[in-house]
């Protein structure tokens, strides 16, 4: 085969692969319908015992701060502690809200992972799978709310995150935090029910919420929802993510990164060979020429 031929069988070929790739990618299979969480901004009453059940369940560190002074920080989660609650000073007096990650339907962190130790279960938790890890820590970056986070003082890091007590909804219990909030601001169960009840909340009570459900639709929806009594953005909640799951952002470059690995070391090779056999075909014409 010379070269020109080649070529021309390696375009239809690699386009045939993309084409076939990306239609593949575009099918999505429906996900049975999984579990959320909803919290009601306007019972939580800031006791925290959220973060201590969360904790103890998942043989964490105790929460360490001063109830003197906590209301005056702004926490972030870490791998040491997968739940915060904060203080909000709002239009409408304080606001307790709690942070852990949020459980996207299609997340982020999950199409990144290049070997699938990100992943979304049926049951709706997203979780890490430490035997599938090869630690390159894309499902940080790429995650729109800073969820997972990285082990970096640990000998055998680990990313750390929330799991919604993932094991304890294979035994058919609940999550430990649910069951155990004594203000019962958390309602859990299938995620439409729960969008039924915060819409019905919402409804009966329009002076008590704002006409919102944060999670229904940003980032394609997430597995925990929350309702409250002031708009999202005095509460320090991202608004800028838009209602498309990010997943949705890349499909099409990760869809063409499979053929880059594979079909272009090919075509250099195939490419290199027409070349030394186009190069040695005009060394051996030269050579007859000066012979004749």
């Amino acid at each position: 085969m010379d070269r020109r031929s080649f070529l021309k069988v390696a375009a239809v070929s690699g386009t045939g692969c993309l084409v076939g790739m990306s239609s593949e990618a575009s099918s999505t299979e429906e996900r049975p319908e999984g579990y959320a969480a909803l919290v009601d901004l306007t019972l939580c009453e800031g006791c925290r015992t959220c973060e201590y059940m969360c904790s103890e369940a998942n043989g964490l560190p105790e929460p360490d701060f001063d109830f003197a002074t906590v209301d005056d920080l702004h926490r972030k989660t870490s791998d040491k502690q997968w739940v915060t609650v904060n203080r909000h000073q709002t239009s409408k007096g304080d606001v307790y809200v709690r942070r852990q990650c949020m459980h996207c339907v299609e997340p982020a962190c999950a199409a990144a992972c290049l070997t699938k130790a990100m992943l979304k279960t049926e049951e709706g938790p997203v979780i890490w799978r430490a035997d599938k890890c090869m630690g390159c820590r894309f499902c940080m970056v790429s995650c729109p709310f800073d969820a997972p986070k990285f082990e970096y003082h640990s000998a055998v890091p680990k990313i750390m995150k929330c799991r919604m007590c993932w094991e304890r909804l294979q035994d058919g219990q609940r999550p430990s935090c649910v069951e155990n909030c004594p203000a019962e601001a958390i309602v859990f169960g299938k995620r439409s029910e729960l969008l039924e009840i915060a819409r019905r909340r919402i409804h009966t009570n329009p002076d008590q919420y704002v006409p919102e459900i944060y999670g229904e639709h940003e980032a394609g929806g997430t597995g925990w929802l929350y309702i409250s009594p002031v708009p999202f953005e005095e509460l320090g909640f991202r608004t800028d993510l838009g209602e498309s799951a990010y997943p949705e952002y890349t499909r099409d470059f990760l869809t063409a990164v499979p053929v880059i690995l594979t079909l272009w070391p090919a075509l250099m090779l195939g490419l290199h060979q027409a070349t030394r056999r186009d190069v040695r075909d005009e060394d051996e014409d030269s050579s007859a020429t000066l012979e004749g």
